[in-house]
């Protein structure tokens, strides 16, 4: 009895916990957000199968995305009328398959697909490794051939090959848990020297405002994709990314990053979303981000050209797993992302060319610096009710600032910030960001700066600094140090009892 007992606790126990860990990612989908964007300067990128729907839903939707990212794909259509595998492992796509892919473009424009004139005036950005040989060059140089074929000129289409590359999403900065640049390997997201997102981002809108390597883990929201579709291939949620002065009401761009097979948040968790620097320069130039997600289908469907296969690896549809019209405005997941886009898109001002959005203060400044706080000022802005104070890209104003300066206080001494202004109009829309104006605070309470220079890990067993996330955070200050490990060496400088800031001594 005893033994029956005890297995029927472990059961419920079980049971229970089982309750509680779903309980989170239930909780924590929230309805997608509508907000005010510039509908004229919608993007799309992607890596791999995600590159695929990149390049289906540029064609597919040209009249809305301006821009279109492609980070070792191919052509659209290739597995509609081929099997998968002739469009990937560097096999080379020949003349007739692009012919045949071709005429579904023009026999399906401005019927099935947007018209295809439009593709002519997109801006196309392509990333491939030299030694990728999931997908590898050859189905790439289809791409951009296909892509000339329909009128983008060189000088719209940036092509980038680079050495020593497997088939990842190519960074200029370490992340925990990435594989080598030289590797083919989960999460498929590496140091390579070079900034992919940087790269496609400005190829769309042109030069960036300095990035932010520390986004607000607040920006991040896990939403409802069930409310756009119940397709087996995606997820029940999603993730955006919003920078503060687009939840504030700024006007604001979108883009959309899809991520590759065996990348979804349920297979390697936020990496994707995260460690490929997309939000890194969101942050900071006013794009939303849109993450959708795809998921495991391990049921076999019919496909286009494939025979009957599962979607184990949970990818985005580029082959037909979920019908025929899987590259058309009508397949289920093309319209499913195009019904967040359009949510996302749904708020208060939102049209082409931004509408008429105020545009940025001018003038900003920093003066009367102390050790914990800086005034801010600013030229006015005709037809603003009021202003926003974002400092390191996070609004610090809780009441709408009605004047043109700002007190901004609570600060660490001895530290440099950098802040930017918007100007908010009588509907509440908040238009651009100002460029940037930097400070630094004062030396606090006569303490005498003292630094002391070690690995990061040093740092931490020293008590000058903390973890979190495998990186090291300076007490006091929370600066982000770098990666936790004995090999990174930091200077960190006293200003205060157990506060360390990043710098040198005089």
């Amino acid at each position: 009895m005893r033994k029956r007992i005890s297995s029927a606790i472990l059961r419920f126990a079980l049971a229970i916990s089982a309750i509680a860990l779903a309980s989170p990612a239930a909780q924590a989908a929230v309805p997608l957000p509508a907000l005010n964007v510039d509908t004229s300067q919608t993007t799309v990128s992607g890596l791999s199968g995600g590159g695929f729907m990149a390049t289906q839903l540029g064609y597919a939707f040209s009249g809305t995305f301006k821009g279109v990212g492609v980070f070792a794909g191919g052509p659209y259509m290739c597995a509609g009328h081929s099997n998968y595998t002739a469009c990937m492992y560097n096999a080379t796509v020949s003349a007739s398959m692009l012919s045949t892919m071709q005429a579904d473009l023009n026999n399906w424009s401005g019927t099935a697909i947007d018209s295809l004139a439009n593709v002519a005036g997109q801006k196309i950005y392509m990333f491939v490794g030299n030694s990728d040989f999931t997908v590898g060059p050859n189905p790439m140089n289809a791409l951009q051939t296909q892509y000339s074929n329909n009128g983008v000129t060189a000088a719209n289409l940036e092509y980038a090959k680079r050495a020593s590359t497997a088939h990842v999403f190519p960074t200029d900065f370490d992340a925990t848990g990435n594989n080598a640049c030289s590797s083919s390997a989960s999460p498929y997201i590496s140091n390579c020297g070079y900034d992919g997102a940087k790269a496609a981002l400005s190829k769309f809108y042109g030069p960036l405002n300095p990035r932010n390597d520390a986004p607000s883990a607040a920006n991040y929201i896990e939403f409802n994709q069930a409310a756009f579709t119940t397709n087996a291939g995606v997820s029940p949620t999603g993730w955006v990314y919003v920078p503060a002065n687009c939840a504030a009401g700024a006007v604001c761009k979108i883009h959309v990053a899809l991520h590759g097979c065996v990348q979804n948040y349920a297979t390697v968790g936020d990496k994707f979303i995260k460690n490929t620097g997309y939000t890194r320069w969101a942050d900071t130039n006013s794009i939303i981000v849109l993450f959708p997600q795809a998921r495991v289908d391990s049921t076999s469907h019919a496909t286009s050209a494939s025979g009957s296969l599962a979607n184990p690896n949970g990818c985005w549809d580029w082959i037909g797993w979920y019908g025929t019209n899987f590259a058309q405005r009508a397949g289920t997941q093309v319209a499913a992302i195009k019904a967040m886009v359009d949510h996302l898109a749904s708020g208060s001002g939102s049209g082409g060319g931004g509408g008429t959005a105020l545009p940025a203060p001018t003038g900003v400044a920093t003066s009367g610096a102390t050790s914990s706080s800086m005034t801010l000022s600013w030229n006015a802005v005709s037809g603003a009710s009021g202003y926003n104070v974002y400092r390191n890209s996070n609004k610090v104003n809780g009441a709408l600032v009605t004047g043109t300066s700002y007190n901004d206080t609570g600060l660490a001494a001895s530290t440099s910030y950098s802040w930017t202004v918007g100007a908010v109009d009588s509907a509440s829309a908040e238009g651009a960001l100002s460029t940037p104006a930097t400070g630094t605070t004062l030396g606090g309470g006569g303490t005498t700066p003292q630094c002391f220079t070690a690995s990061n890990y040093a740092h931490t067993t020293a008590g000058r600094a903390h973890q979190s996330g495998g990186y090291a955070l300076a007490n006091g200050s929370n600066q982000n140090m770098g990666l936790w490990n004995t090999f990174v060496t930091t200077t960190l400088k006293q200003t205060a009892a157990n506060y360390y800031v990043i710098g040198t001594c005089p």
